[in-house]
């Protein structure tokens, strides 16, 4: 029996679904297939389905916008390039989110956190072994999506998980500070931010449609931190898929960026309306929309693509990258951020205009959000709706690393917009990269460049550079294919 996607049972299925009968039992007889070869199931590939997403490809390939001469330095030598598989991972589970802390005290490193399927958080050193530190299957009723660091002396995380809950957790101490549950799904991304003016906030996404605002505080009693409850909310149409604080070049001020499902937009919210005197208000403070900024500026038709997964570039804190949701390959868009200050903020200003006067001011923001774009390239890296992009930055600004579906992961220089690197040797082939992270370790008293990955094969992966071979020559060596 030929595989279900091999052109001879396609051609078989076409030709069964057009009613050739004819035709279809002499094909039959010709090309060796059983009789049932053309029936179609729920699912199945056909050529209709091959040629609509060679159109979908097509129709990416002419929207790509490549890069220029002037923009930024060419992809920086030394990248990670061959795979370090970590053995030490106290359970087998599929990793659905990893990070590098700073340096520890009591670890007296660095340290690499993992969360896991199984509804644990792992944090192990870097040193040659990737030694155990401790790991935690108590924090969370359900698998953990996303952690940030909110103290880097005494190491204090704030988790979220797919129960909608909430974990302020100090692991200097070993004690957990603060549970709250006020989402009622996912929260799938936690964001932090601390102010100038000492305010430390936070967000977290969920999939109920919300984006929660907090305002860290310490306790009354003791140099512990605790959240409290939000005293701001965002509601949206779809899920929030990405979340991230920046700041107004202009005041400094912080501003929250969001993304959701279904929309090409990014969106900007105020944080001026919330007011920090009464901590216990019971109302809940709607942010003030400032203003969006289209990623399909020119588009006249309904653009299938959601922004999934934002970064904010090391090096210039006004270009963003973005992975965008679509399909069959994921689209890689970087941007410069039109904060409202730079006129795309949503006022009433075109109130009392003409028709002609408000379609010329129209056009001039759509030629403004089109000029923001810098590269809009595919990055060949196969998604289906159901994947969970992540996209991150080489640590000098030269590239950025995206996850996909296929064990791979792709470095994208952000010059030229082309696919520089693509890691393979550390993920099973076919095997889904869930989280990704690029970072600086230090190591033999140099900082180098490390990638970290997580994927549903249950692999936890660093990736080092080429000169650190020697030192880890007992691990597996890279498929490493350069374009």
């Amino acid at each position: 029996m030929p595989a279900a996607d091999s052109p001879a049972v396609l051609v078989a299925r076409f030709l069964k679904a057009n009613h050739y009968n004819d035709t279809l039992d002499a094909f039959i007889v010709e090309a060796g297939l059983p009789p049932d070869a053309g029936t179609t199931t729920k699912g199945d590939l056909t050529i209709e389905k091959v040629l609509e997403e060679k159109r979908i490809f097509d129709l990416s390939l002419n929207a790509e916008r490549l890069g220029v001469e002037e923009i930024d330095q060419r992809w920086s030598p030394s990248a990670p390039c061959f795979p370090v598989i970590v053995k030490t991972m106290p359970t087998s589970a599929n990793l659905l989110h990893v990070a590098l802390e700073s340096d520890h005290e009591e670890a007296k490193s660095q340290l690499l956190l993992a969360t896991t399927a199984d509804r644990r958080m792992t944090l192990l050193r870097t040193d040659a072994e990737f030694s155990l530190f401790r790991s935690y299957s108590h924090l969370q009723d359900s698998p953990i999506l996303s952690v940030v660091s909110l103290s880097n002396k005494s190491l204090i995380t704030l988790s979220s998980s797919m129960s909608g809950e909430i974990v302020l957790y100090d692991h200097k101490h070993d004690e957990t500070l603060e549970k709250r549950r006020d989402h009622s799904k996912y929260v799938v991304e936690v964001a932090e931010y601390l102010a100038d003016s000492g305010i430390h906030w936070v967000a977290t996404a969920g999939w109920d449609g919300k984006i929660l605002v907090y305002v860290l505080k310490s306790c009354r009693d003791s140099s512990h931190m605790c959240i409290g409850p939000p005293v701001a909310v965002i509601h949206l149409p779809t899920n929030p898929q990405a979340i991230l604080f920046v700041k107004d070049p202009n005041d400094a001020a912080p501003v929250l960026l969001a993304t959701r499902r279904d929309a090409t937009l990014l969106l900007y919210y105020s944080l001026s309306s919330v007011s920090l005197s009464d901590p216990s208000m019971s109302s809940l403070v709607e942010l003030e929309l400032l203003g969006v900024q289209n990623l399909a500026p020119h588009s006249n038709a309904w653009i299938a693509f959601s922004p999934s997964s934002v970064a904010l570039c090391p090096t210039d804190s006004s270009v963003l990258a973005v992975a965008t949701s679509s399909v069959p390959h994921m689209k890689l868009i970087i941007v410069r951020m039109l904060l409202p200050a730079s006129g795309t903020q949503a006022s009433n200003s075109n109130l009392g205009l003409t028709q002609a006067a408000q379609a010329r001011d129209n056009l001039a923001l759509r030629n403004r959000e089109d000029a923001a774009i810098r590269i809009n390239v595919s990055t060949m890296a196969p998604q289906t709706p159901y994947s969970t992009p992540q996209v991150c930055w080489r640590p000098d600004g030269t590239g950025v690393w995206v996850n996909g579906d296929d064990g791979a992961l792709r470095g994208i220089e952000t010059r030229s917009g082309k696919i520089v690197h693509c890691l393979k040797g550390g993920h099973e082939a076919g095997s889904k990269i869930r989280s990704v992270q690029s970072a600086l370790v230090h190591c033999n008293n140099r900082e180098v460049e490390w990638v970290i990955s997580g994927g549903f094969d249950k692999r936890l992966v660093i990736w080092k550079p080429e000169k650190d071979r020697a030192t880890d020559g007992n691990q597996r060596t890279a498929e490493v294919a350069i374009r």
